[in-house]
């Protein structure tokens, strides 16, 4: 698994006009080619009267799946430039569909490509870019006298993510700490509390960030 990855948020749209044709951008985060291409087809269902619904799609931890259609578009002049957008900002697990509606002037090769690219890029900046980073769970149990002080330390951390305090015969934190800060976290807890605090393991799972924009864009 990608200790960090970036992707899109879940589902969005934009739209932006060229020499009156529309062109409507819609993103989604997808795991699979068959979650992309049911993606795809939902959309061309919905604008079935478009002059053309053009995709991309790139998909797995080393982007081994990757897909791009014109839709009736001169050769490379959509779906590529679309495809290119992805990959060029990084991102992991995202189809994209442009929809166009033609408005009577032709744009040419150049200009069909800057309008698909412009069209993905627009689309992903209004849908949200999030970064995904694995992240270890740990459970923090101390007595009551020590709530206090373990609330306002670990919200101190920015660097800890803290998810939940369970009230119960004592007080149960869930933090979530990069994996490789897992021993030094338990140091730290154990220091605070003078080994006091009781600590487990729960599963690792994937923490997510809105940015502006990816490292590589």
């Amino acid at each position: 698994m990608l200790s960090t990855y970036y992707t899109v948020n879940h589902q969005g749209t934009d739209e932006i006009t060229i020499q009156k044709s529309r062109f409507i951008a819609h993103i989604k985060r997808v795991e699979s080619e068959e979650e992309a291409q049911e993606f795809i087809q939902s959309i061309k269902k919905k604008h079935r009267d478009a002059t053309h619904n053009c995709s991309a799609y790139i998909i797995g931890e080393t982007d081994h799946i990757q897909k791009a259609n014109d839709d009736g578009e001169p050769s490379g002049t959509a779906g590529v430039p679309m495809l290119e957008v992805l990959k060029k900002k990084g991102l992991k697990d995202t189809a994209v569909v442009v929809t166009r509606y033609f408005g009577g002037i032709k744009l040419g090769a150049g200009g069909l490509i800057r309008a698909y690219g412009s069209a993905t890029t627009q689309g992903i900046q209004t849908t949200g870019i999030v970064r995904r980073e694995l992240m270890q769970g740990i459970s923090v149990t101390v007595e009551y006298s020590l709530l206090g002080k373990m609330e306002n330390e670990i919200r101190q951390q920015s660097k800890y993510i803290l998810e939940d305090i369970q009230y119960h015969e004592n007080v149960v934190f869930i933090i979530y700490v990069k994996t490789e800060e897992t021993d030094a976290f338990q140091n730290w807890i154990t220091d605070m509390t003078s080994a006091q605090a009781e600590i487990e393991l729960l599963n690792q799972k994937y923490v997510e960030t809105e940015v502006d924009d990816t490292p590589s864009a």
